[in-house]
């Protein structure tokens, strides 16, 4: 059985060698000299990532992030970087445009999303539409999809829609009340519960 297992080991290792260099003719390029010149940056950060998950014996996650950013700099770097300082400040690209009214409103519906909503994430889901789209008409029924489409994609609860939708309609300020006002009942509602028991 020993020798059996050895071999096994042996073919193990070689499906992750093909699996590997599968991956990277599909993630970076094919081994030909125009394709890794037009991948330049890739072909940087791969060995370095190689190399330094080689030494450690673990994946840094952080280092797959920089890299992701930088490389995503390079290749299409946003119009931001090159205006004013303002611009740093997320000004001028609706990030920080609301109305004062509105968030109240926000923070009042999603707070009662939050209070009144019982049962799994989709459950909050009838309740949004009623009042995002029929009540206030913040938004679209196509937009609507889309916001509970990006919550469907992420990793999370479903409830993680709220602060999409806070941010179509609020900007940044509106993403921050409607996720805070929609957690904060269960929040309140934890932190009694734990006193009294």
């Amino acid at each position: 059985m020993q020798a059996v297992f050895y071999g096994l080991g042996a073919a193990v290792i070689g499906i992750i060698a093909m699996i590997s260099y599968k991956l990277t003719l599909k993630s970076i390029s094919k081994f030909q000299f125009v394709a890794i010149r037009k991948k330049w940056v890739l072909w940087l950060f791969y060995p370095i990532a190689a190399t330094i998950t080689i030494i450690t014996q673990n994946e840094e996650v952080l280092l797959f992030v920089a890299a992701g950013m930088i490389y995503m700099l390079i290749k299409a770097p946003p119009k931001w970087i090159n205006q004013s300082a303002n611009s740093l400040l997320l000004t001028g690209i609706g990030f920080w445009q609301f109305e004062w009214g509105t968030l109240g409103n926000i923070a009042l519906f999603f707070a009662k999303a939050g209070a009144f909503v019982f049962g799994s994430g989709l459950a909050i889901v009838p309740f949004l539409h009623g009042g995002v789209v029929t009540e206030y008409q913040w938004l679209t029924e196509h937009q609507f999809v889309d916001a509970v489409a990006v919550a469907m994609i992420t990793p999370g609860p479903v409830v993680i829609t709220v602060g999409f939708i806070g941010y179509l309609v609020g900007g940044f300020p509106g993403a921050f009340i409607a996720a805070a006002a929609t957690f904060l009942p269960c929040y309140l509602f934890y932190c009694n519960t734990s006193i009294l028991f």
